[in-house]
């Protein structure tokens, strides 16, 4: 049996769209963050949570922030544990179910986000500056079907 290449079909890992993909949301993700981490002090995690808060309203429980930022449930716990240990929200237990954990900002949480959140929108801003109006509106468009695709 020969191991050659001609075996196998032919494939370039540097087409593959997952790959693309996944090297654009590593390196995009990775300059964003060098930004919260050095300037605030914040993780990726704790930059997620924060950031779905600021635009959930004000009480969101555990169970709400793991499906809208695709974080695992024991690692938003984790994450709201520290946040609530610098100061930056608040964690107490639904007063409809005692079950689940509600959290919510404090004031320095949002302080914190009054100042984050406009570089987050310039960086978003010189991403779509980089492609232009149509290639942020078709990137936009494809990652929307992307998003809502099924298995």
């Amino acid at each position: 049996m020969d191991d050659g290449p001609d075996d196998l079909p032919p494939f370039d890992l540097g087409t593959f769209l997952p790959y693309r993909l996944a090297v654009a949301a590593k390196r995009s993700s990775e300059d964003l963050a060098r930004l919260y981490r050095d300037r605030f002090g914040l993780t990726v995690p704790e930059w997620r949570v924060l950031a779905h808060l600021a635009g959930a309203g004000p009480d969101i429980s555990v169970r709400d922030v793991e499906a809208g930022i695709q974080l695992e449930r024991y690692e938003v716990s984790r994450t709201a544990a520290r946040l609530a240990a610098k100061g930056l929200l608040e964690k107490t237990a639904s007063p409809a179910d005692r079950r689940l954990v509600v959290l919510r900002l404090t004031p320095a949480g949002r302080a914190l986000l009054a100042e984050l959140l406009p570089l987050a929108q310039a960086y978003q801003a010189r991403i779509e500056a980089r492609l232009g109006a149509a290639g942020y509106q078709g990137l936009d468009a494809a990652l929307r079907a992307l998003e809502a695709e099924e298995d």
